[in-house]
């Protein structure tokens, strides 16, 4: 898998974000919370990721988008590592709800205890080991 993070793995349906938001079932590792829910996708993707940042946290447009900067960049750099088994298609929405503005290091270190509890949770995916961890 590419450590890309490309137009169609993007999620951006209107109506599939109303839906994953009602019907989705969510984990958290905070200051990060997964929303997710098993869906088909017309395009056959495996998987459609979108981040949100709140406005009631943080009133600048700039931190919020720093904020969604770095979380996309630690979602593409992990999506490997938890993807490449994935069966069934699923839409994420990931969602910052800490209050101070983090660095790369620990989104990705928070990205990973994420997607380490929806492994736990889904049958269907098993993480890849990394090689820097062993």
């Amino acid at each position: 898998m590419k450590f890309t993070f490309n137009k169609k793995e993007k999620l951006k349906s209107k109506k599939l974000i109303d839906a994953l938001f009602s019907k989705g079932q969510s984990i958290s590792a905070f200051p990060l919370r997964l929303v997710f829910m098993p869906v088909h996708f017309e395009d056959g993707e495996l998987f459609k990721t979108g981040v949100s940042v709140s406005k009631k946290h943080f009133k600048r447009a700039v931190d919020r988008n720093r904020i969604k900067r770095l979380l996309r960049e630690s979602f593409r750099l992990n999506k490997a590592r938890y993807f490449d088994n994935i069966s069934t298609p699923h839409a994420f929405m990931i969602l910052y709800i800490g209050k101070e503005i983090p660095t790369l290091t620990q989104l990705e270190n928070k990205m990973d205890q994420l997607f380490d509890k929806f492994s736990k949770k889904s049958p269907n995916i098993t993480p890849i080991e990394n090689e820097a961890d062993s």
